[in-house]
């Protein structure tokens, strides 16, 4: 299991990723109020555009009101092409009263522990 948390400011955001056989699971929470806003499920598939790579088809539950999808679609679509693997991403990042520029260090930060948690399962096979 990965427990991975980086804060910038008042953004603080935690993602855990653990194995599920060959599958990968992520929970993605932060900010003020930690819920669950956004479930998405991404399964790796060849490119529809090139066949030598990697891409996956990726499907998404929000719940009303929520706008956690845009970044849990990000970490479960990324994880899945990177690793080959089936990956479920629960996300819910609440921070009272955010800027714009707080939701750019949001996005900034899960880009970040996105590649540490491929960088890391990368280097198990290796």
């Amino acid at each position: 299991m990965y427990d991975l948390t980086l804060e910038r400011g008042r953004i603080k955001v935690n993602l855990k990723a653990f194995s599920v056989g060959k599958d990968l699971c992520v929970i993605i929470s932060g900010g003020d109020i930690p819920h669950i806003g956004s479930v998405t499920l991404s399964i790796p598939r060849p490119s529809l555009s090139n066949s030598n790579e990697r891409s996956a088809t990726t499907s998404v539950l929000n719940l009303l009101g929520h706008k956690d999808d845009e970044v849990a679609r990000y970490v479960s679509h990324t994880l899945s092409s990177k690793l080959n693997k089936n990956v479920v991403v629960t996300c819910g990042i609440h921070v009272d009263n955010i800027t714009a520029e707080e939701i750019d260090v949001v996005i900034d930060i899960l880009k970040e522990l996105t590649d540490i948690v491929i960088e890391k399962i990368q280097k198990l096979f290796l």
